[in-house]
């Protein structure tokens, strides 16, 4: 055993005084008395000429003198001789998402992460550092290295849970960074494990200790929500949702639909364990709402168990054609909903009277600078490097893509076509060997589809997918229903708006009713807001204008709560759960309760003497 504080042992010296405290004799205070008989042993001692007196046996003393033993010892702070190390870094990252709102622990996950990651501080040796993360949506430093436990303790307690999905790439990214040339550093992970696969990390050797929370797996969530008019009504909404089961148990349970928090429709649901089950609401709705959805059922989270989105009543739209002559476009285009539809042989202004425009193998006079789908043309600011290729054979298309939903290319043929390769700010929706014949993505604010091959130089427009193209383009290229996409966000992303003129200042209410005023750059044309981890309807006022934009979890993966044992990191890399806690405790602490214990009986036999 060794000693952290020797010289705390020069207070031993204080031993003897407590000794030569019961060998002086007391002072005597004169006192006149009616007999002396019962005080002859007390005169004896007055008349006595020696100061000291024979050191008699006295619990008192010897109790006292262990209470000095015992606090000197605890000042000189002994310990046990280990292996020295160098300074050590620990990465403490909290899972923050909403999956750790799950109550199957008491009072929640996140609580009992906290209270576990507050624990590590406390096991931190003298020169060890640590550095706290707070993983959600977003990942955010809430402690740079620093060995002091107080500011620790307070960066924890200071992390909050969202209703965001689990983000950990960028978290497990920063750890590494930081850990990556500290030898002997750990990243110590706190959650329920409810992330997606971690690939790019299995070749890292990441020192990662993976601390799973939870317990159970009792939730069911809505998964899914979206809005359209109604295929048969179109005076009608249509609104789609969709819940999971994640629990072991079938459920039985209602979803409610509200308009604008008025309650129109209740509808049973019976979701079999680890199934999903959909329904389809109709509605009338006589101007712009917000449509919510809500489970009845009580389960672990409660994050999931409602969604909300914004209608918007449908517009006409307006497109302008410009061709030299394409019967099967005009009539697929005049076909599609709400289209109202003008022709024309070129185009010499920027169309800004037109929801969007159609190039049909025309090279306008004067771009648009609407959005566009344009045919078998090129424009040398959208495309680099484009060729020409005869009967190029389509080999794949991605019908996950909105433009593509419910449209194949089976036994669709091309003539020839203009091929280029897909630029940055496009996404290949169909692709021939040598390189994409349709490209769309995003310029700038502006929506472009670009189709290599004339329509008429191929069978397309004689396939079904032709017509359920056009009417999937009309929807994707209608800028009132980008402008309603934007209107619902995934918890932890930002909105973003467009600014037609510069604004000073806008005013947020979030879905609690607290009201929120932001100073506004007067150069900017995008107004950013990025408070967004809390899901509900937020109502935003800039300038004259206002609307209502609805934040929602609306995630799979996020509402299946089950514990992982394991996190994987790639195909066959995995890090196991564990509970195991280590920690340096010095021995001062139990040496101190001795004392104190003696002290306390010191106490109690003074006061039972005395009694």
């Amino acid at each position: 055993m060794n000693f952290l504080a020797p010289a705390a042992f020069a207070f031993a010296a204080t031993i003897p005084v407590v000794i030569l405290f019961y060998l002086l004799k007391r002072k005597r205070v004169v006192k006149l008395v009616s007999s002396t008989l019962l005080w002859q042993k007390f005169l004896a001692e007055t008349q006595a000429s020696a100061p000291f007196q024979r050191l008699r046996k006295n619990w008192l003393l010897i109790l006292q003198i262990i209470l000095l033993t015992l606090a000197v010892l605890a000042l000189a702070r002994p310990f046990f001789a280990t292996r020295t190390k160098p300074p050590q870094l620990t990465v403490v990252i909290l899972d923050a998402s909403a999956s750790m709102q799950a109550t199957d622990e008491s009072p929640s996950r996140f609580e009992k992460a906290r209270t576990e990651a507050l624990k590590w501080v406390d096991s931190l040796a003298n020169n060890d550092q640590m550095v706290v993360l707070q993983a959600g949506a977003n990942t955010e430093v809430k402690q740079s290295a620093t060995s002091e436990k107080a500011a620790l303790r307070r960066a924890i307690q200071a992390c909050v849970c969202s209703d965001g999905p689990t983000r950990l790439v960028p978290a497990l990214r920063m750890a590494e960074s930081l850990v990556r040339e500290q030898r002997g550093a750990e990243v110590h992970l706190f959650s329920d494990g409810a992330v997606p696969e971690l690939n790019e990390f299995e070749n890292k050797a990441l020192p990662l200790v993976y601390h799973r929370v939870g317990k159970t797996a009792n939730n069911v969530g809505i998964t899914a929500l979206d809005v359209r008019a109604n295929p048969e009504d179109a005076s009608q909404r249509a609104i789609y949702a969709s819940a999971a089961n994640f629990s072991s148990n079938r459920v039985q349970t209602e979803m409610e639909l509200l308009l604008d928090d008025q309650l129109l429709e209740t509808r049973p649901m019976t979701i079999a364990s680890n199934d999903t089950s959909a329904l389809v609401f109709i509605a009338a709705q006589a101007r712009d709402g917000i449509f919510t959805v809500r489970l009845t059922s009580k389960d672990d989270l409660a994050a999931d168990n409602q969604a909300s989105i914004v209608s918007l009543l449908p517009k006409p739209v307006k497109v302008l054609l410009v061709s030299r002559g394409n019967r099967l476009l005009e009539k697929a285009l005049r076909a599609a909903p709400n289209v109202q539809l003008a022709t024309a042989t070129d185009l010499t202004d920027p169309a800004a009277g037109f929801d969007f425009v159609v190039l049909d193998d025309v090279a306008p006079s004067a771009w648009p600078q609407v959005n566009t789908l344009a045919i078998h043309i090129l424009n040398t600011n959208w495309l680099e490097n484009v060729s020409r290729v005869d009967a190029p054979a389509i080999v794949d298309w991605k019908s996950a893509h909105p433009l593509l939903r419910y449209a194949g290319f089976d036994n669709v043929q091309v003539s020839e076509s203009f091929v280029a390769k897909a630029p940055s700010w496009a996404v290949s929706l169909v692709d021939s060997p040598q390189a994409p014949l349709i490209l769309a993505g995003e310029l700038g604010r502006q929506r472009i589809v670009w189709i290599g091959f004339d329509l008429l130089q191929s069978n397309w427009p004689l396939r079904i997918s032709f017509p359920i193209f056009i009417a999937n383009a009309v929807e994707w290229l209608n800028p009132a229903n980008a402008r309603g996409g934007q209107l619902l966000v995934k918890a932890g992303d930002a909105f973003r708006l467009g600014l037609a003129q510069p604004e000073k200042s806008a005013q947020i209410t979030l879905p609690g009713g607290t009201t929120k005023t932001l100073e506004l750059d007067p150069k900017a044309n995008e107004f950013v807001f990025g408070d967004t981890y809390k899901q509900g309807a937020y109502k935003l006022r800039i300038g004259t204008n206002e609307m209502s934009f609805c934040v929602d979890l609306l995630d799979a993966d996020e509402s299946n709560i089950k514990p992982r044992d394991e996190l994987q990191l790639g195909k066959y890399t995995k890090v196991a759960a564990t509970t195991l806690q280590r920690t340096n405790m010095e021995l001062w602490r139990t040496i101190a309760a001795v004392g104190l214990l003696v002290l306390m009986v010191e106490w109690w036999y003074y006061h039972r003497r005395t009694v």
